[in-house]
């Protein structure tokens, strides 16, 4: 189990155990009929990762984002979690998501946590994380080039076009309508912090055992360690 007192998602402020000062944005509502939802990179990895089980509904989704700079004057952001909020309530304790098809054990890749437990995780090759109905994704993609059709055809509604859009919801941020869906279905992303690497995906949960949440953490918020020569 993670420890709740280095979790900070959806806190805005600066919550005691992180430096960083925090806000929350909204980032619209995310349709997910079939439960499924998947945690990628979506120009790298759509339809191909991680995916968790929860209710099917309609969800807001949330990004948290820590000024880093050391003046905490708002002249560096990052984006810390990328939020699915499925209920309102107080969090307990915070746990690593095991995926559809696997018994527990963790990815091969997955990062030590401080309690040494093995979590799973969205490997990130294109600076983004994005949260999606993992059934619509299989039934509401076209076929052919997506990065070359979608992501980034040289329209203002090419995919790039929109995270970087700051009048959209936020530079860095975007909420997409999946090309071929009959009922809304939409993936949305952020920016991944710090950038490309790997990143668990944990659930939040109240005291009696409901699911408030699922977070990619994006490893920006909390105590940062000092490599040897930073330190010196």
């Amino acid at each position: 189990m993670t420890r709740t007192d280095s979790f900070f998602a959806l806190s805005s402020g600066r919550p005691q155990g992180t430096p960083y000062a925090q806000t929350v944005h909204d980032l619209g509502h995310l349709v997910l009929p079939s439960g499924r939802l998947e945690a990628s990179d979506p120009f790298v990895s759509l339809g191909e990762s991680l995916v968790v089980t929860v209710p099917a509904g309609t969800y807001p989704v949330r990004v948290t984002v820590a000024d880093v700079s050391d003046a905490q004057d708002g002249s560096h952001l990052r984006e810390a979690y990328l939020s699915l909020v499925l209920a309102d309530g107080e969090v307990s304790r915070v746990e690593g998501m095991v995926p559809e098809g696997v018994s527990g054990a963790a990815d091969a890749d997955a990062n030590d946590r401080e309690d040494d437990e093995r979590l799973h995780g969205v490997g990130v090759d294109a600076g983004t994380v994005a949260f999606a109905d993992a059934r619509a994704v299989k039934t509401s993609m076209p076929e052919g080039d997506w990065y070359e059709d979608l992501f980034d055809d040289g329209t203002e509604s090419s995919w790039f076009a929109r995270m970087d859009d700051p009048a959209h919801l936020r530079a860095g941020c975007a909420n997409i309508v999946l090309p071929l869906t009959t009922a809304g279905e939409n993936l949305v992303l952020a920016h991944s912090g710090w950038g490309d690497g790997w990143y668990p995906v944990l659930g939040s949960y109240a005291a009696d055992g409901t699911l408030l949440g699922v977070h990619i953490d994006l490893l920006v918020a909390g105590e940062q360690e000092q490599d040897d020569e930073d330190a010196a």
